[in-house]
């Protein structure tokens, strides 16, 4: 952790920089990666960019694990450190990588057990399973490798580190573009894997990630309580991680079940459609990034003022991050609705594809500026640990209100391809009204809870 850095007491647009900057930086290094992973997947066919499209739902179940297992270590050790007690910040760094590996085989068992019937129920007919698979199936093998990865991360970044995990995404995206030629398509004694290959480069490139972070928790300065002993499972720990990771992982998940959704409504319009609309998800993920960014910013910055009981500084950050993520939003809603053709028209030159992309991307440049609404709302949820909070609005947002809307426009009302986005577009806008209209009341209850319990 840098020592310029103090969460609890620098100005707050002072640490929005400091924190997000990084973090965006990151982030976008990440979304090149998946991009340079679809850009590969189209080079081998368009099915292939279908098959990674359809398969991400699925793989989502890793990053939604993944995700609450970091905001819960985020949340934990950065209260911790904001309550001055480095020796129980320290016990949750290794209790959470306990976690880690105990729940990366539950997740590896769901994914390699459950994907067939998830494919098929998406519409994949026996070879987009096969294909689909060749990929899936590698990725979920290395999952103990992602959730110890973002363990560590999660530790990094209660003590406002955000650069080091930036390091690694700077450095896998670089080693990816070498990986993917060397193992779709072989060289010397490597064969060539195909849609596989690109599976394999991930879980290598992530190995390496996971080594230097691991490296970089080893010099932290927590890491002066963090001893043998503490990687004994305590329970009482655990408890607490998983009642603060649970939610959030299966806030994550309805995200995925979300995409699932959509994704359901998209096939019944063909093949093409699901590869138009996920090259177009790649760009819209982008302009996202800052965004994503803020989200682990507020949690950082967000989680050691909780616990440090600081908490108009937290509605100062709640209100500031609204205000960049939303004007950022609407510069980057202008260049997706005009960039629209020639950003889908890098990924795939099938027609019938890239209309579809783009009719995705000049509806989501009009639903981005309601996007931050949901992001910081949702850290601010987990920062002053209520991450039930972050449940129920993902069920509200991403399950409930939209399959309904969807089904009766496209079932009941006969609606076309481009109706899926418009309903998308309105059931996100409501709910981020709503969404804006409560916080203010939940606050409120929150501190004032604490203000009765904590004297000063």
């Amino acid at each position: 952790m840098s020592t310029s850095i103090k969460l609890t007491k620098d100005p707050i647009w002072f640490l929005l920089r400091r924190v997000t900057i990084p973090a965006s930086v990151g982030s976008l290094f990440q979304t090149f990666y998946n991009l340079v992973d679809t850009w590969f997947a189209g080079k081998i066919s368009a099915e292939a960019i279908g098959a990674i499209s359809k398969s991400f739902p699925i793989y989502f179940t890793i990053i939604a694990v993944g995700v609450g297992l970091g905001a819960a270590t985020n949340t934990l050790i950065g209260n911790s450190i904001g309550e001055k007690k480095e020796r129980i910040a320290s016990m949750y760094v290794a209790q959470s990588l306990i976690f880690a590996l105990v729940i990366s085989i539950l997740v590896t068992l769901f994914g390699l057990n459950v994907s067939n019937y998830l494919l098929e129920v998406m519409g994949s007919d026996t070879n987009g399973i096969i294909l689909t698979r060749e990929y899936l199936d590698i990725i979920f093998y290395g999952t103990f490798i992602v959730l110890i990865q973002i363990s560590l991360n999660g530790t990094l970044n209660a003590q406002g580190d955000t650069k080091s995990y930036r390091n690694v995404l700077i450095f896998s995206f670089f080693l990816n573009i070498f990986l993917n030629p060397l193992f779709i398509w072989g060289y010397g004694f490597i064969p060539a894997f195909g849609i596989a290959g690109l599976a394999i480069a991930t879980v290598i490139s992530q190995l390496i990630g996971t080594i230097y972070l691991a490296y970089k928790v080893n010099n932290s300065k927590i890491r002066e309580y963090l001893k043998a002993k503490c990687f004994i499972p305590k329970f009482d720990y655990l408890n607490q991680i998983t009642f603060q990771a649970v939610p959030v992982m299966f806030s994550m998940l309805f995200i995925g079940v979300g995409i699932f959704n959509i994704l359901y409504f998209i096939g019944q319009f063909g093949d093409l459609a699901v590869a138009g609309y996920g090259a177009a998800l790649r760009v819209e993920q982008v302009f996202l990034l800052p965004v994503i960014a803020l989200n682990t910013a507020v949690l950082s910055i967000g989680g050691q003022n909780y616990g440090a009981k600081a908490y108009n500084r937290i509605r100062e950050l709640y209100t500031k991050a609204l205000l960049f993520g939303a004007s950022f939003m609407i510069i980057a809603g202008i260049i997706i609705f005009f960039g629209a053709e020639f950003f889908v028209s890098l990924f795939t030159d099938n027609q019938e594809a890239v209309t579809s992309g783009i009719i995705y991307l000049k509806v989501a440049a009009l639903i981005g500026p309601i996007y931050p609404v949901f992001f910081i709302t949702t850290a601010v949820f987990q920062a002053v640990k209520k991450p039930l909070y972050s449940l129920y609005l993902s069920i509200l947002r991403l399950t409930a209100f939209p399959f309904l809307s969807l089904w009766y426009v496209i079932n009941i009302r006969s609606g076309d391809y481009e109706d899926i986005f418009y309903t998308i577009m309105v059931t996100n806008w409501v709910m981020g009204i709503v969404v804006l209209i409560f916080i203010g009341y939940f606050l409120n209850n929150v501190f004032k809870q604490n203000k009765s319990i904590f004297s000063y």
